[in-house]
């Protein structure tokens, strides 16, 4: 049976890599992915998949439904399709939605007798609002036991890790005045950015050793001979635990209300940005690995200990669930690069896709199939999420 969903992903091969070559040809920057987005869906409404156009508040997400039978495990496929502006699709975005819609039509056209549902969803916008967020508040992917994805990538593997992410603008009031002939009426909004990173210099040396601030000034008030009222800082907290991160942001607070009491300013801190880590489930990264190494998809690598932030982290923060990276350029090439824009369309990308679609076919069947293995991923969900809420 399993082998008859992977021969089915060979016989949709001419339709997927076209998929992928329209949409790498059409680059869509996030939220603006209307041809993208349209062209996934007409496939799947053209082979039977039930489907939701503006889900989550969002005009080019969707979600597309396939059920046999009832109860069975819900399956869920998480493509995206948006560009990096002013380059392309520079990260393979477009390489993801033909690998869900291969690994989706193939189990529905062979899988017949057990129960199960697939659930796709469109998911707009990672490069730059992180629209998965606001889908999951919106009560998305609450009706999937398991989030699958795929990626293109230098080699071929899994995720173990993501970084937890909340972005701030810091905005410091003070009051203005001639800094060379009254100084003394005035109150300082640079002082207070001064002392806030100074506060946070401090602050790095009792933090775990995984979180990491970077920030930066946006503005900051003015000439030299006026005291600025006004100045305005961005910056970034990152931790591999969200947990753990909350806890140094209520201290980071702290430190922003220090420099405010000793520079007598107003401050504001706004929360522009919050994306979760990955709750790893290594259960889950084994199946689609084994499914990698069944189809011999190129260069099989360990699991990746660290990376960056993702929208998908929030996902996985809620939901089972794993990303299979598939390799397409040469190993050691980073993501956003021309290297990655220009093997866009290559014989290794077109590949990807297929891979893509058949480890991800593969790893869906053998959660369908085998009960004992669909318990045990959610069961190792559950505690490595109750051990990640531990400070």
């Amino acid at each position: 049976m399993k082998q008859k969903i992977l021969d089915r992903v060979d016989k949709l091969k001419d339709e997927l890599i076209n998929l992928g070559d329209f949409i790498f040809d059409n680059p869509e920057i996030g939220l603006e992915e209307f041809k993208s987005s349209k062209k996934i869906v007409d496939i799947l409404k053209s082979n039977g998949f039930e489907v939701e156009m503006g889900i989550g508040g969002f005009e080019t997400a969707f979600k597309a439904t396939y059920e046999v039978g009832n109860f069975g495990p819900s399956i869920g496929l998480l493509c995206e399709y948006d560009a990096l502006e002013g380059m392309g699709h520079g990260c393979a975005h477009h390489l993801q939605g033909p690998s869900i819609i291969g690994a989706a039509l193939s189990l529905k056209e062979i899988l017949k007798e057990k129960n199960y549902k697939i659930v796709v969803y469109g998911t707009p916008a990672e490069e730059t609002i992180g629209a998965k967020v606001k889908m999951l508040q919106e009560g998305c992917f609450q009706d999937i036991d398991v989030a699958l994805m795929m990626h293109g990538a230098p080699d071929t593997t899994t995720d173990v890790k993501s970084l937890a992410l909340s972005n701030f603008t810091i905005k410091f009031h003070g009051v203005s005045s001639h800094a060379a002939l009254a100084p003394e009426k005035g109150r300082s909004a640079l002082d207070g950015l001064i002392l806030l990173f100074q506060g946070i210099e401090f602050l790095r040396e009792h933090m775990r050793e995984d979180v990491k601030i970077h920030y930066t000034i946006t503005n900051a008030g003015g000439p030299a001979n006026v005291v600025p009222k006004y100045a305005e800082a961005k910056v970034s907290i990152r931790s591999y635990d969200r947990f753990y991160l909350n806890h140094i942001i209520e201290r980071f607070s702290k430190v922003v209300q220090g420099a405010s009491l000793m520079t007598e300013t107003e401050y504001e801190i706004i929360e522009t940005k919050r994306l979760n880590n990955k709750i790893p489930v290594l259960e889950l990264n084994q199946i689609l690995m084994d499914n990698a190494k069944l189809v011999n998809a190129p260069r099989l690598s360990p699991p990746r200990e660290k990376t960056g932030s993702t929208d998908f982290g929030n996902v996985m923060y809620q939901v089972a669930g794993s990303c299979i990276r598939v390799a397409f350029v040469p190993k050691g090439t980073t993501s956003h690069s021309d290297e990655f824009l220009c093997a866009g369309k290559s014989e290794e990308a077109h590949d990807a896709i297929i891979f893509g679609a058949k480890i991800l076919a593969g790893t869906a069947y053998d959660l369908i199939q085998n009960e004992e293995l669909f318990r045990k991923v959610k069961e190792e969900f559950k505690a490595n999420k109750e051990k990640s809420e531990k400070i």
